[in-house]
């Protein structure tokens, strides 16, 4: 019997979620039939199946994190579907798996004793559903696949008491409300009746309080990749001595040049945007200044021999920075066509970990949004990290006369343990040389 293990989709990645099964245990495939969806850090990708036979067993359910390596399926024969795999234990739950310890708000104050009601509620075991009443403010703990649930059939979770370590809600909690066994807590409705101690008597249930005007208000839940991108700038802030230098590039002729070169691109149907200017000169901008094309790593420095251009894409969940490799070598077709194709796979998540995990330059462009200027993290171990802003009206003195131009913001954010401020300040002003005289990118 064969193994579908959770699989290694880069050196950072330790543990994937399991998203979807595209394929259910007793269905029959083929080498190479995508069997499950996984996220991983940065992307959401498929499983295809390395072998012929049938699905014999699914070891973990949809919502499910598991550690790299975990088998996660086995493929068998016909006859093997739904017998238990030699050594495939299944992977420990995010259900399972106790969250960080939080500090959780003060209990309410209880209320006067109510009436007892005129029958006793059900006795609660280990495995009975019951519902609770929660003070405002009080942290909801779930995982996503009992909060998937949850909007499915209409639960009200802040109702549920979860049996989960730390009392998180896990799925047997919502068994019950899920099968119709019992009616599900709807949000707004009434708490039940407290249960009756050991002696028969009614504990006091809380008195409703308002919530504090100060109160952490809803929790969201964090996409994998929020969470890693979130990690790793603040690493990089707190280890990385960042400092800013800012200049002006006056973009009138590089617009023109972009409205004539699409012009002669309009029946292929290319298209070059000012992104696509952007890369191109600050490639070229790299190779005449190889000190800025640098990562510091474990204390030492690194110049890189080739020069391949990330470039910040949002995307649902996060931002992913596919690269454009050896861009100083690439014509501005060559460029656009590469990163029109990357960013529609980056927001479909078709990107391959081969194409955003590796490149030794970063450029992030907000102008899109009418941003004026911004200062970006550095992308470690890169040594630097360009934030461009819109191209916006400015006057501007030519030839002792003040006119109109289009002028652009540029702003690099350089790691002072690689870069003097001298060596940022000629990098940025041969970036502003290129996008000034813009037919040098055409013939360089």
């Amino acid at each position: 019997m064969g193994t579908v293990i959770m699989p290694k989709m880069g050196d950072a990645m330790e543990e994937g979620t399991l998203l979807k099964w595209l394929k259910a245990a007793g269905d029959e495939i083929a080498e190479g039939d995508p069997i499950a969806e996984i996220e991983t850090d940065k992307v959401t990708l498929e499983i295809e199946a390395q072998e012929d036979g049938f699905l014999t067993n699914v070891l973990i359910e949809e919502g499910t994190t598991a550690a790299i390596g975990t088998v996660i399926a086995t493929i068998g024969t016909q006859d093997e579907v739904g017998q238990a795999p030699a050594g495939a234990a299944p992977a420990e739950t995010e259900e399972a798996t106790a969250e960080e310890p939080e500090e959780e708000p003060a209990a309410a104050p209880a209320a006067e004793e109510p009436q007892a009601a005129s029958a006793p509620a059900e006795p609660a075991t280990a495995t009975s559903t019951q519902v609770v009443e929660r003070a405002p403010g009080e942290r909801l703990r779930a995982s996503p696949l009992v909060k998937r649930l949850a909007e499915e059939h209409d639960i009200d979770l802040t109702q549920v008491a979860g049996s989960g370590p730390g009392g998180r809600i896990i799925k047997n909690d919502i068994a019950d409300f899920v099968s119709g066994a019992k009616s599900a807590p709807k949000a707004g409705a009434a708490a039940p009746a407290s249960a009756p101690s050991a002696n028969g008597q009614f504990a006091p249930s809380p008195a409703p309080v308002s919530a504090p005007a100060s109160g952490k208000g809803t929790k969201v839940d964090l996409s994998r990749m929020r969470r890693t991108t979130g990690k790793r700038m603040t690493e990089s802030k707190l280890g990385i001595p960042h400092y800013y230098v800012t200049t002006n590039v006056d973009m009138t002729e590089a617009l023109d040049f972009r409205k004539t070169l699409n012009g002669a691109l309009s029946e292929s149907g290319g298209k070059v945007s000012v992104n696509d200017l952007i890369v191109k000169a600050a490639a070229l901008a790299l190779r005449d200044h190889p000190e800025v094309n640098t990562s510091w790593e474990d204390g030492e420095l690194y110049q890189h021999d080739a020069i391949d251009i990330n470039f910040a894409i949002a995307i649902d969940g996060g931002l992913i920075a596919p690269f454009i490799p050896a861009a100083d070598g690439k014509s501005l077709g060559a460029i656009s066509t590469l990163a029109r194709d990357l960013g529609k796979r980056a927001r479909e998540g078709g990107l391959t970990p081969e194409e955003y995990q590796g490149g030794t330059f970063t450029i992030s462009n907000l102008g899109m949004f009418d941003v004026d200027e911004f200062i970006a993290v550095i992308n470690p171990p890169q040594a630097a990290i360009l934030a461009i802003g819109s191209v916006a009206e400015t006057p501007v003195v030519r030839n002792g006369r003040v006119t109109v131009g289009q002028v652009m913001k540029i702003t690099l954010s350089a790691d002072h343990r690689a870069l003097d401020g001298a060596q940022v300040a000629t990098f940025l002003q041969s970036v502003k040389k290129y996008l000034e005289q813009p037919m040098l990118l055409a013939v360089s």
